[in-house]
């Protein structure tokens, strides 16, 4: 048996379907595209670079003596001035690369030196982007105080008995990541205002 509504009951009824207010749907929040993570394409195995050209380097030089160029060991990761490493993986690098230059110059029986010019060459990678050598300067520094503090080059790495480590560009690398190399010139003659010159210019 169906009910049926009086009149009172069905305007009541429509009163009460107008007075509801229907919450709206929420609206859907559009998603985001994960950006595509592309894995950093190795370079390949280390190379041996062509060696840095030392006569530029000794123009204005004066009382030149020995003359050395080592390729240091080869490291994937090399210290520069734009990194933003944290501290503990930043002394942790400088210190490996501290002990390469130390044991480098021990095993190639470096003599001790009284004064000396030390030129770090950079041998980057073949790409097409312009690079300033003296970004690398903090490896420079490492393997300078490898070589000088725990291998024993020179007394002290002061102005009195060095000069550097200046910055050059070298040939690049084919394949592997940058390297570099140091040139020491053994100065003769004491350090002077002068030969820094020649050497800044």
């Amino acid at each position: 048996m169906v009910a049926r509504l009086t009149l009172a009951q069905y305007q009541a009824l429509m009163k009460r379907r107008r007075t509801q207010t229907v919450q709206p749907a929420a609206a859907a929040v559009p998603r985001k595209k994960a950006a595509r993570q592309h894995a950093p394409v190795h370079p390949g195995p280390p190379s041996v670079p062509e060696p840095p050209a030392v006569a530029p380097l000794l123009a204005g030089l004066s009382g030149v003596g020995y003359i050395e160029t080592l390729l240091m060991p080869y490291s994937e990761e090399l210290l520069t001035s734009n990194q933003r490493l944290h501290h503990m993986a930043y002394h942790r690098l400088r210190k490996q690369l501290r002990a390469d230059a130390a044991s480098l110059a021990m095993a190639k029986r470096l003599p001790r030196l009284q004064r000396a010019a030390i030129f770090y060459v950079l041998h980057p990678r073949p790409i097409a982007r312009k690079r300033d050598p003296g970004n690398w300067s903090p490896t420079a520094k490492a393997y300078v105080d490898g070589l000088v503090s725990d291998g024993g080059l020179l007394p002290d790495d002061n102005h009195e008995h060095l000069l550097g480590p200046n910055p050059v560009m070298g040939p690049p690398v084919t394949t592997g990541f940058a390297r570099m190399s140091l040139v020491i010139v053994e100065l003769t003659d004491p350090v002077t205002s002068q030969n820094a010159e020649s050497v800044a210019t």
